[in-house]
């Protein structure tokens, strides 16, 4: 595989996991502003997240399949590794940082993983799992930066477009609008919006939105190189990477990405606002990227066909309202 997935290997990888993976479902809303956003229910997807699309293409494309799965993981790659080796029939051992919500670590231990749990970041979990990962017949399936990764992230890119040129077929919008979309990804290490930006390229405008206190690719581009942050907050235990992917930053270079930052308090809102109005239940990093629209971070114009992908399930959903 390449570095940076092209359009042909995310159309292979779609090919190989389509029968392993759920192709999940399109919601049109309403803003309170009165603006129309479709939302992609990746939350849908197995094990709560889109991570199994990634984790699949990694364990499926090795050069000789893999008797161990090891991943360090702020919990839901966590869970789609432990899901992938459950579907393959191998063990699987992941490595999370103690910031992990307990819902995440009781799934995976349920799962049938072994799980340990070291460090504060994600960082501290990655460096723990590098021993395991040495071990013979063991493979090591990153989070957000491995080609494979980022390719199987990119099917939804694949399958998103796909279902938003049936519905301007259908729907008979207009040409302006068919052409150039745009999809809010919710950003830690990237490897999501690297693959969903490297199988759009310039036929969408693809806009990460990152809270303001793991700004990761935010930061790499301010300073023109990736650069290591300490990342908190709300959403940390899903978008806390220290330092952007590599195949992230590249993309983001290429296509003249432009990140979106959002608040905590924004991001609880936005997750509040979506369980009030769908019932839906995502956890913070999932509703991140709805909370651009809801705070104003990001400003459609008038007539932009707006998506935005929630992306994640994983937590506990007591603190949500009652009414």
């Amino acid at each position: 595989m390449s570095i940076v997935p092209t359009r042909d290997e995310i159309t292979v990888a779609h090919s190989l996991i389509s029968s392993r993976i759920r192709c999940t479902p399109l919601l049109d809303i309403t803003l309170p502003d009165g603006t129309p956003v479709t939302l992609k229910l990746e939350l849908f997807q197995h094990t709560g997240s889109f991570k199994p699309r990634g984790a699949f293409t990694g364990a499926l494309t090795a050069a000789e399949p893999p008797k161990t799965l090891v991943a360090a993981s702020g919990g839901n790659h966590g869970l789609a590794v432990a899901h992938v080796a459950s579907e393959l029939g191998i063990p699987a051992r992941i490595f999370v940082p103690s910031t992990t919500p307990k819902a995440k670590v009781s799934r995976l231990a349920a799962m049938g993983a072994e799980v340990t749990v070291t460090g504060d970041v994600y960082a501290d979990a990655f460096a723990a799992s590098q021993e395991a990962a040495a071990q013979p017949n063991a493979m090591a399936l990153h989070a957000y930066d491995s080609p494979a990764t980022v390719t199987g992230q990119g099917t939804l890119g694949a399958e998103l477009d796909a279902q938003l040129r049936s519905r301007v077929g259908e729907q008979r919008r207009t040409a302006a609008e068919a052409e150039a979309p745009t999809v809010l990804v919710a950003t830690g290490g990237g490897g999501l919006v690297g693959g969903i930006s490297a199988w759009f390229g310039s036929s969408a405008r693809v806009v990460p939105v990152e809270p303001e206190t793991c700004a990761a690719l935010h930061t790499a581009l301010q300073n023109g190189k990736r650069t290591p942050i300490s990342p908190s907050g709300v959403a940390a235990d899903s978008l806390g990477a220290s330092t952007v992917g590599e195949i992230c930053f590249a993309v983001a270079c290429r296509n003249a990405l432009q990140p979106v930052l959002v608040a905590d308090a924004a991001i609880r809102q936005a997750r509040r606002w979506l369980w009030r109005r769908t019932r839906i239940a995502a956890e913070p990093g999932g509703a991140a990227a709805l909370a651009a629209l809801l705070s104003g971070a990001y400003q459609p114009t008038p007539g932009e066909l707006v998506t935005v992908v929630v992306c994640g399930a994983n937590a506990d959903p007591s603190d949500l309202p009652l009414d």
